[in-house]
């Protein structure tokens, strides 16, 4: 044994300099020229002491940041993965703040909430978004959703629609895996609640994803087209099952009455006639 750690004491102690080391003189061990730090350290193994080889502080900086690009790099894959499972239609990839043409005053709230994440995940705070057709309610929480997602967040933004689809044809127990397999996400947004089929399969599936959620104690963002008074008087007891559920766990949020889709229409028209009306063409 004192062989080997004397063979491995000549091997660090004995090595030659590089072009930008010196061998300090205090403590007879190899420094880097550039930030006058070691590169070796003695320590006591066995008794014996020994010259081992440390990183000097340039060393360690340029690894730390070759450490940091790495963790970078794997976040921004995670991110990646998370966007593609939590965010299924490509088009909700542009719901996000730096979108908002500032039509929408209720905006700020869905900042809050992205700001105050922990506090509403740790509380199973979600929020109902409800209002007329065209308002932004989608493109509110697509925004959230984008958000939370670029800070890893797992997000999946559907309506049950999707769902109810991909509960078609499952067996009991599948459908329990399906409807399991949505609080792996830390976040669920549901758009356009009530327009999914009323048979009584539909509505029993759309309680079930709800209730599960509700006993996960995980949050969940609903937009709906229906109104507030709708929603607390449901037309029987199916609904109310259902929508007891959401307004327990999520803060009503109406949607300004006005109509984005519109809007957004109107420009794109106008800016059509200014092309047209320009004499650009060939």
């Amino acid at each position: 044994m004192n062989q080997i750690t004397g063979t491995i004491q000549n091997i660090f102690s004995d090595r030659p300099l590089q072009e930008d080391e010196y061998r300090n003189e205090s403590d007879n061990l190899i420094h880097c020229a550039k930030c006058k730090t070691p590169r070796q350290h003695h320590v006591v193994v066995l008794g014996k002491e020994m010259v081992v080889p440390i990183r000097c502080r340039c060393q360690q900086e340029v690894q730390d940041k070759e450490e940091a690009e790495r963790k970078h790099r794997e976040f921004l894959d995670q991110v990646s993965r998370l966007k593609a499972n939590g965010l299924q239609d490509k088009s909700l990839r542009e719901y996000t703040f730096a979108n908002d043409k500032g039509y929408n005053p209720e905006m700020q709230k869905a900042h809050d909430y992205v700001v105050h994440w922990s506090e509403m995940k740790a509380k199973s705070i979600g929020l109902l978004l409800w209002g007329d057709v065209g308002t932004g309610k989608s493109f509110f929480a697509g925004c959230i959703a984008n958000a939370l997602l670029e800070q890893g967040v797992p997000v999946l933004m559907t309506n049950f629609s999707r769902i109810l689809n991909a509960l078609s044809g499952l067996y009991s127990e599948e459908k329990n895996q399906y409807i399991n397999s949505l609080n792996q996400y830390s976040l669920l947004i549901i758009d356009d609640l009530g327009i999914e089929r009323s048979t009584e399969f539909a509505l029993e599936q759309v309680f079930n994803v709800i209730d599960s959620r509700y006993r996960s104690k995980l949050p969940l963002i609903v937009t709906t087209n229906m109104t507030l008074e709708e929603l607390k008087n449901p037309q029987d007891l199916t609904r109310s099952r259902i929508y007891d559920r959401v307004l327990e766990r999520c803060v009503p949020l109406r949607i300004n009455n006005q109509n984005i889709r519109q809007r957004n229409a109107a420009e794109s028209m106008k800016e059509a006639r200014k092309i047209l009306e320009s004499g650009t063409g060939t």
